[in-house]
C-alpha cells in the first residue's frame, strides 16, 4: 500500500470543463424525467429496493473489500471508494436502454439514488479518508460544501430539464434521445482526455489500479443479477439493476476527487473504472440483446 504512483495533473479539464460536462449531462437526464420516475418505486417495489441496497449498501461495502485485500496504494483506494459511493448515472440508462432492459427502471434508480447519495458520499468517502490515510490525508471532505457542489452540479440540471420538459414537452422528447447520446459521447471524451493526458503513466496506472477496478465493476455486476434471481423480478427488471449496479457515474466521481478532493492521485481510480465500465458495458448489451434475440426468433 506504501508505492508511490505517479500522479494526473489538475488542469482546465477537471478544474472547469469537467463541472460544467457534468451539469449538462444531468440536464440531459432532467429532460427525459418526470415526476411519475420517481413514482414508480410503487410500480416496481420488489425491483427497486433491489437496486437501492445494491447501490447504497452493497456497492460500498464491496468495494471496501476489495480495496482492502488487493495491495494497491492509499490514494487508489480513496479513489475506488469515491466512485462507489456515487451513483447510476445516464449511461447506465443508455445502456439499459440498448440492452432491452427495463429503462423505465433505471430512470428511477438513477434519480433516486441522484438525490439520496447527496447525503451519502459525504459521509463514505471521509470514512475512506480515515480508513486508508488516516492523518497522512491531510484534507478532509466538508460535508455541508460538498452537498452544495453535488446538488449543485446534479439536482439543479435535472431540475431545469424537467421543467423544460414539463413545459415544453415536445421539444424534450425531441431532445432526450440526442442529448442522452451526446452526454455519453461527453463523458467518453473527458475520461479519454484526461487518460491520454498522461498516457505516459497508463501501464503503471492500469498495473496498481486496473485490476481493482475491473473486481469493482465485474462483482457489483454479478452482485446485481444475484440480487434479482433471488427476489425473483422480471428478467427486463434484472438486465437493468446489474447495469445500475455496474455502471457508476465516473463523471462525478472523477469530478469529486479532482476539484473537491484535489488530489490528483485519487483520480486515476475513477479514470480507469470508466474506461472499463464502457468496455463490460458494450459487451452486455451485446449479450443481452442477442438473447433477446434468440429468444423472440
Amino acid at each position: 500500500m506504501q508505492e508511490k504512483l505517479p500522479a494526473m495533473q489538475t488542469n482546465i479539464l477537471t478544474e472547469v470543463f469537467l463541472p460544467i460536462s457534468l451539469a449538462i449531462i444531468m440536464l440531459g437526464m432532467g429532460l427525459g424525467l418526470t415526476w411519475d420516475d420517481f413514482a414508480r418505486i410503487v410500480k416496481f417495489p420488489k425491483s427497486v429496493a433491489a437496486g437501492l441496497v445494491n447501490q447504497l449498501l452493497l456497492l460500498p461495502l464491496v468495494g471496501l473489500l476489495i480495496v482492502s485485500t488487493i495491495p494497491i496504494t492509499k490514494e487508489l483506494a480513496v479513489g475506488l471508494m469515491v466512485l462507489a459511493a456515487c451513483p447510476g448515472g445516464v449511461t447506465s440508462n443508455l445502456i439499459t436502454h440498448l440492452s432491452r432492459g427495463n429503462t423505465a427502471l433505471s430512470i428511477t434508480l438513477t434519480a433516486i439514488t441522484s438525490v439520496i447519495t447527496i447525503f451519502t458520499i459525504p459521509f463514505i468517502v471521509n470514512f475512506s479518508l480515515d480508513f486508508f490515510m488516516g492523518k497522512e490525508a491531510n484534507i478532509e471532505l466538508p460535508v455541508g460544501k460538498t452537498m452544495i457542489q453535488i446538488f449543485g452540479v446534479t439536482l439543479v440540471p435535472v431540475a431545469i430539464g424537467m421543467f423544460i420538459r414539463k413545459k415544453a414537452s415536445a421539444f424534450a422528447e425531441k431532445a432526450d434521445r440526442p442529448v442522452r447520446i451526446f452526454s455519453a459521447v461527453i463523458f467518453a471524451l473527458i475520461v479519454l482526455a484526461a487518460i491520454l493526458k498522461e498516457r505516459q503513466n497508463l501501464p503503471e496506472y492500469f498495473r496498481t489500479a486496473g485490476l481493482a477496478a475491473l473486481l469493482l465493476n465485474l462483482a457489483t455486476m454479478a452482485l446485481g443479477w444475484f440480487s434479482g434471481a433471488i427476489t425473483g423480478i422480471p428478467y427486463e427488471d434484472k438486465i437493468s439493476i446489474v447495469i445500475e449496479s455496474g455502471i457508476q457515474n465516473g463523471t462525478l466521481g472523477i469530478m469529486i476527487t479532482a476539484t473537491l478532493l484535489e488530489n490528483p492521485a485519487m483520480t486515476v481510480a475513477p479514470a480507469l473504472y470508466s474506461l472499463i465500465m464502457f468496455m463490460t458495458g458494450g459487451l452486455l448489451i451485446i449479450g443481452f440483446s442477442r438473447k433477446r434475440q434468440l429468444a423472440e426468433a
